[in-house]
């Protein structure tokens, strides 16, 4: 659908994703939202604030401290007719709900020959450095991006948060989506004010350039973006690309922008080993081969568990200055 509003708004990345919620509340009576604290608390992180006083408790609904209890309930609702959105308070939390997800919204469909289906979204947070330890604190968009009948959604902006979401709730499939939690005071951008979505697989070029690819997810898209900002100032001329989808995954879009610069580099907040830096370095490195001028490297974080230690936590994940030292050196301007 193509955008309809003509104001716009500036809006952090949590108000773009209240709001969407909000709209399709309001457009779908099917749509329910179950979770812990989402009621009157709004959240630990308060984005859903408000939405229990405009629907009351039958479609914002407080849930016992059982995410696999409420998620499998919510696969229930969506196999006869309802399309509930689960929250889940921190992404760890994903740990807890894999039955539900992988071995029975994933694969219903497939199953029953095509007969039933899951529009099941599931929210869920990602991110370091707001000091929340080991247990809070992961990304791990990787493991259900690894499962058919699966689609991950990672939005990087509030204009982008708000479109994908409608999208995500309107889909047939169960979708999970990942909000990074640093990322729902501290971004703020340009939001439409109305009714549009962005289709789900769809690449998005934050910034064009000649010299280098800078893939980058989630809140890595602002990491990758302060890079950028730095290169050019050393003469290098970076583009960044947003993939947006784990899956689908836009293909296309990511060897195009390799092939016209010929360097490339993905950075994820994820871990580094067996991760979406791993799967998407793969896609270009075969797509885009011959245009190559070096291999594609990658930026994730640490294969360690996260720490608490403010210095620590900071030192396990990409920065603006790790990308730029990289990419100096991959451009032969160290």
């Amino acid at each position: 659908m193509p955008e309809t509003a003509t104001a716009v708004r500036e809006l952090t990345f949590g108000e773009a994703i209240r709001e969407a919620l909000a709209e399709e509340l309001r457009r779908d009576p099917r749509v329910v939202l179950l979770g812990e604290d989402v009621a009157e608390a709004g959240t630990a992180f308060k984005v859903l604030k408000g939405l229990v006083e405009e629907f009351g408790k039958d479609r914002v609904i407080d849930t016992p401290i059982s995410e696999p209890g409420f998620t499998g309930l919510a696969v229930g609702a969506a196999m006869t007719g309802m399309r509930p959105i689960v929250d889940i308070m921190f992404g760890d939390f994903m740990a807890l709900i894999m039955d539900q997800v992988v071995n029975q919204a994933a694969k219903v469909h497939y199953m029953s020959g095509g007969k039933w289906k899951v529009p099941l979204v599931v929210r869920a947070t990602m991110g370091a450095t707001r000091r929340s330890a080991a247990q809070h604190s992961q990304s791990l968009h990787a493991w259900p991006s690894h499962v058919p009948g699966l689609k991950v959604v990672v939005p990087s902006t509030p204009h982008d948060a708000k479109g994908l979401l409608k999208s995500a709730i309107r889909d047939d499939n169960p979708v999970v989506f990942f909000e990074d939690k640093i990322s729902y005071a501290k971004v703020k951008g340009p939001v439409p004010d109305g009714d549009y979505t962005i289709p789900l697989g769809v690449a998005d070029v934050k910034r064009e350039g000649r010299d280098i690819t800078l893939v980058a997810t989630s809140s890595m898209v602002q990491v990758a973006l302060g890079a950028a900002t730095m290169l050019e100032e050393v003469g290098i001329s970076a583009e960044v690309v947003d993939p947006r989808t784990m899956w689908p995954l836009d293909e296309k879009t990511l060897v195009e922008s390799v092939r016209k610069t010929s360097r490339a580099m993905v950075i994820d907040e994820g871990y580094f080993r067996y991760g979406v830096t791993g799967e998407i370095a793969s896609v270009i490195a075969e797509g885009a081969f011959y245009d190559l001028d070096g291999p594609v490297r990658r930026l994730g974080a640490r294969h360690v568990p996260v720490p608490f230690s403010p210095a620590l936590e900071d030192a396990t994940v990409p920065t603006e200055r790790a990308v730029f030292e990289l990419a100096r050196k991959m451009c032969n301007k160290s």
